[in-house]
C-alpha cells in the first residue's frame, strides 16, 4: 500500500492504495466523483479522460500513485459555481452536443484543453482533436458546433 495525495477540483484527496490502483478509480470511489466514466479501459474510447496538470490524460491508463502530489481537473470541476455552466458545458447544452453523455465528460476535458490551446479553431482542426474521444450516439456535428459557439464565446 502506498500513500498519496492528489488535488481534485482544488481539493486535496489522500488515501492508502494498492499500486496498481487507477486513477480513474481513485477519483471515483476516493474522491467521490462519479463524472470520470470507464468505457473501454484500453485507453482508446476517451471516456475517462481528466486533466493532469491542465493536459488530458487517460485515467484507465494511469496509476493513482502517479498523480501522488499532482492536480487533477475532473468535469466536476468545470462550472464555476452551483447555478452557472462552464461556456463549453453551456454550448453543448444549447447545441444539442450529447444524447446518453456517457462520453460527455471524457470530450469536454479534453476540448477545454483543446480551446485554452487553440481558441480559434476551425471545424477541421475540432474534428482532429476529438479523434480520440468516442462518441456512440452522435454524428459528432453537434459536438463540433458546440466547441465552435463556446469558443466564440471564451473570445
Amino acid at each position: 500500500m502506498r500513500k498519496i495525495a492528489v488535488q481534485i477540483n482544488g481539493r486535496v484527496v489522500e488515501g492508502e492504495v494498492e499500486p496498481r490502483l487507477l486513477l480513474g478509480d481513485f477519483i471515483r470511489d476516493n474522491a467521490g466523483l462519479t463524472g470520470t466514466h470507464f468505457g473501454c479501459e484500453h485507453g482508446v474510447c476517451g471516456a475517462c479522460t481528466v486533466q493532469l496538470d491542465g493536459e488530458p490524460v487517460r485515467s484507465c491508463l494511469m496509476f493513482a500513485v502517479q498523480a501522488h502530489g499532482r492536480r487533477i481537473a475532473t468535469v466536476e470541476g468545470m462550472a464555476p459555481s452551483a447555478t452557472e455552466l462552464h461556456p463549453l458545458q453551456q454550448a453543448f447544452h444549447e447545441s444539442h452536443a450529447l444524447q446518453c453523455g456517457f462520453c460527455t465528460p471524457g470530450i469536454l476535458m479534453t476540448m477545454e484543453a483543446f480551446l485554452r490551446a487553440e481558441p480559434d479553431p476551425s471545424p477541421e482542426r475540432i474534428r482532429a482533436a476529438l479523434a480520440g474521444n468516442l462518441c456512440r450516439c452522435t454524428g459528432y456535428q453537434n459536438i463540433v458546433t458546440g466547441v465552435r459557439l463556446a469558443a466564440d464565446r471564451m473570445k
